[in-house]
């Protein structure tokens, strides 16, 4: 069901003819079919991120953001207000599932007096994350595999990391190549710093590890370390979070909102692992301005094809590696003269660091090979 929105006062008109016209805040209240929002005062796109030069003029309705997915039916806002839309049918009969709209997408909307308003198209994306659709089969048993777009235009991505058991290099690794592919700038949010009294430590093995990503340590529960993230905390940017479930991204969230916005689940205390709080994607302002996008379904992100290039810089080492081996097509495993496994065996590289260089390429190139193209 439609949560309430955290965004602007409008007035809404009800289809019923014995109706009066009512202002409310929309905070409070919900939207309902058969009611049609009306803007008590225009609502000015660019703190939202619109820009005409980057996503492009609209033709036949007006520019609107995509603040919320339920099924088949989107929540927007315009400079009218917010209300509810779908996508016209003779505008997406052809498309793929990533070009349909989802949270963070500006669309071309035409607006509807008494009912849902339609969706024209999907104006260009900046960024976006996509997660591979195996439309419910075995992966060795698929022929094809769609892309879902799960989130678009976000300018930067908080990568969530907990300093408790949940804390993992490898994970890190995947997240900072799938933002590389999106097209968004990173930065590592480690969080539950007042859970871990080394957290020092691990901050600064992080910031070696990611290179140039800037890392801060916070703690939703005290406060400390939160004043490291407000600079992004402008209108106009949109931010995007990724992490795995009990990592604390509900509770980060609802510390910078000041209030619970987002149900927070517990965490099991022998492995560290959360269940998902988060049932639909939705975009969230933020106090200062700034958006954030949450959703479900982070963790089934793929890497898409298009990756491979990101994880060949983020892997650098390993590439460099295999080059010097005997064999050009060497696996790595009990070949002659394997330079990868001579540096495994001298400490050199991570043993992990291999495998999950593997799990990626392999991925990638699975996704590639099957990746459903429709004209």
């Amino acid at each position: 069901m439609p949560q309430k929105s955290p965004f602007f006062r409008v007035s809404c008109v009800n289809e019923d003819t014995s109706a009066k016209r009512c202002v409310f805040f929309a905070r409070k209240f919900p939207l309902k079919a058969g009611r049609t929002w009306r803007k008590s005062r225009l609502i000015d796109l660019k703190k939202l991120g619109y820009e005409k030069e980057k996503y492009g003029k609209t033709e036949q309705g007006i520019p609107a953001r995509v603040t919320a997915v339920h099924r088949e039916r989107y929540e927007v806002i315009s400079a009218q207000g917010e209300s509810f839309a779908r996508c016209r049918a003779s505008a997406y009969r052809n498309c793929r599932a990533a070009d349909y709209p989802t949270v963070g997408d500006f669309v071309e909307l035409l607006p509807a007096e008494n009912s849902d308003g339609w969706i024209l198209r999907t104006l260009p994306r900046q960024t976006v994350f996509t997660r591979t659709n195996l439309h419910g089969h075995a992966a060795k048993f698929v022929k094809n595999i769609d892309e879902q777009a799960v989130a678009a235009n976000f300018d930067w991505v908080w990568i969530v990391q907990s300093l408790n058991h949940n804390f993992s290099l490898p994970r890190l690794e995947r997240y900072l190549a799938l933002t590389r592919s999106s097209g968004a700038r990173a930065m590592v949010v480690l969080s539950k710093r007042d859970l871990d009294a080394d957290w020092r430590q691990k901050a600064e093995s992080v910031r070696a590890f990611c290179g140039e990503v800037p890392v801060c340590a916070v703690s939703a529960a005290t406060g400390e370390g939160m004043e490291q993230l407000r600079p992004l905390l402008r209108p106009g940017v949109t931010l995007a979070m990724l992490g795995s479930s009990g990592v604390g991204k509900s509770s980060l969230l609802n510390a910078l909102c000041g209030e619970e916005v987002m149900e927070t689940g517990a965490i099991r205390e022998g492995d560290s692992k959360g269940r998902h709080t988060t049932t639909y994607r939705r975009l969230v302002q933020l106090p200062g301005g700034a958006l954030l996008i949450d959703t479900p379904g982070m963790r089934e992100l793929g890497v898409i094809g298009e990756a491979q290039q990101e994880i060949d810089e983020r892997f650098a080492d390993v590439r460099a590696l295999a080059a010097q081996c005997r064999f050009a097509n060497c696996m790595h495993e009990k070949e002659p003269d394997c330079a990868v496994r001579a540096a495994i065996e001298r400490g050199e590289l991570d043993p992990r660091r291999l495998k999950l260089y593997r799990d990626m390429t392999r991925e990638a190139d699975f996704a590639r090979s099957h990746t459903a193209k429709k004209k």
